[in-house]
């Protein structure tokens, strides 16, 4: 899940215990930073913090590597969510990062895609 410049989709990311990937994005995260919501796939992850999103890509059989793209929600131009449908059940992120490109996110149905878009909009930098 670490930010792919070639391969810019990460699909089937389900709301996870924000205690998932603490241990890892705790040394990342700045004092008074609080992590909001957290969503998985497989053993990959995306955290969206108060302050950024962190995607997490664990590699490996034993999964003991572990590659993670950091971007501070005040890079981000822009971005557009696709919500779920009775037809399509997944909701759609897609960021614009200036000088990179965009990165789309896959949601399952239940995710709550509001709530990450209110991290993105709160950012306090």
């Amino acid at each position: 899940m670490t930010i792919d410049f070639e391969n810019k989709k990460y699909a089937k990311l389900k709301s996870a215990d924000n205690d998932e990937f603490k241990d890892l994005v705790g040394g990342i995260i700045a004092p008074g930073e609080n992590i909001l919501q957290t969503y998985k796939a497989g053993r990959d992850g995306v955290v969206f913090t108060s302050k950024r999103l962190v995607a997490i890509n664990v590699q490996g059989v034993t999964g003991k590597q572990k590659a993670v793209t950091v971007i501070p929600y005040a890079k981000i131009a822009t971005y557009s969510v696709e919500t779920a449908s009775v037809i399509d059940i997944d909701s759609t992120l897609t960021v614009w990062v200036g000088g990179l490109g965009f990165f789309t996110f896959e949601f399952t149905a239940k995710s709550d895609v509001s709530a990450i878009c209110r991290c993105i909009n709160q950012c306090d930098d």
